[in-house]
């Protein structure tokens, strides 16, 4: 059906910032309640939001409270155990301080349409939460307008940032060296890796960690086999390695993948721990209660979560900022699925 008429768009924030003569992060800043702006610019800024009714309710309680209380974490995934604990600590910490949260999904790393979604996210105000974890979250992280308050919750550096730079992570890399070094201290001549996806081109972490214990033992370096991130991804890679009498451990980038590693494994007859033993990452949920027992590392994504709000919080709130924080060492848990390589 054909509907005429002038119904008016919803007005943007550029819509704002064309209406009062500014920079759209200018009137970013002005909804966030940056000190920086001056007291003219800002009474210019307000007087254009609502003339244009720039997102009324919302974001006019917002400015006159001083500040908008609220949050937008964006992720290319909500359902992945990382991710979702991500999630559950931000909002677990960001409720304790009245803020509230929202979601935006990043359905691809199409240019387009990560733009298109991190403005949707800065024209509601507030701060945002990165998760980057692949490709759609490091581009996101990246097209995040200059003066909106981000963190990003991103893979371990390959050094340490520089710059202003929030970022929040996990020591991945020490993670599978450890896992790594358990399985080499068992008597396997070399562990083989199902790998998960990396945020960028260059070696992930994890399999830094995994090669790095392997040189240092000087055990042969077999190619990683990537996987995707659930258990069929693992599987199919569990197949292929079966099949290879001369495999005696398999380190799993994460626990979804161990799970397919493992059902790949006992098709193929080939009993865990007694011929492979196999590891995963993340400690999820469903890991301690598989047959045999999964071993793993433990990653506190809910702490990594909390972390990435109290960041954000900070400069919010103009309070002390970090800007950069390794949020904590990753636990070597070892259960049944792990034992002494075969004679």
């Amino acid at each position: 059906m054909n509907v005429t008429g002038h119904t008016r768009s919803p007005a943007s924030i550029r819509d704002v910032a064309a209406a009062a003569g500014v920079s759209y992060q200018t009137v970013s800043r002005v909804i966030n309640g940056h000190p920086s702006v001056k007291q003219s610019t800002r009474e210019r800024v307000l007087a254009a939001i609502d003339e244009l009714g720039f997102r009324r309710n919302a974001t006019a309680l917002a400015l006159a409270r001083g500040r908008s209380r609220a949050v937008t974490v964006l992720t290319a995934n909500t359902t992945h155990y990382g991710y979702a604990s991500i999630l559950q600590g931000v909002e677990e910490a960001a409720r304790a301080a009245a803020y509230s949260v929202g979601v935006g999904v990043l359905e691809s790393a199409d240019e387009a349409a990560v733009t298109a979604e991190v403005q949707r996210a800065a024209d509601a105000g507030g701060g945002l939460i990165v998760i980057a974890y692949d490709p759609p979250g490091v581009r996101a992280l990246e097209s995040v307008p200059a003066g909106m308050p981000v963190v990003g919750v991103v893979e371990t550096p390959a050094s340490p940032p520089t710059g202003n730079r929030p970022w929040v992570w996990t020591d991945d890399r020490e993670a599978a060296y450890e896992a790594t070094r358990h399985l080499l201290s068992l008597g396997h001549g070399t562990v083989h890796y199902v790998a998960i996806p990396s945020s960028t081109r260059r070696t992930s972490a994890r399999t830094s960690g995994w090669r790095r214990a392997l040189q240092e033992a000087g055990a042969p370096e077999p190619l990683p086999v990537q996987g995707s991130w659930g258990p069929a991804g693992g599987h199919a890679a569990g197949l292929e390695l079966a099949a290879d009498p001369s495999v005696t451990a398999i380190l799993c980038g994460n626990d979804d993948l161990a799970l397919g590693v493992l059902r790949a494994l006992h098709e193929a007859g080939r009993s865990v721990p007694g011929e492979v033993s196999v590891a995963g990452f993340d400690d999820a949920p469903h890991s301690a209660y598989l047959t045999p027992s999964l071993t793993t590392v433990r990653m506190d994504f809910t702490g990594l979560g909390r972390a990435a709000f109290a960041l954000l919080h900070a400069e919010l709130e103009e309070s002390a900022q970090i800007t950069a924080h390794d949020v904590s060492v990753p636990e070597l848990v070892v259960r049944e699925s792990s034992g002494r390589a075969p004679a």
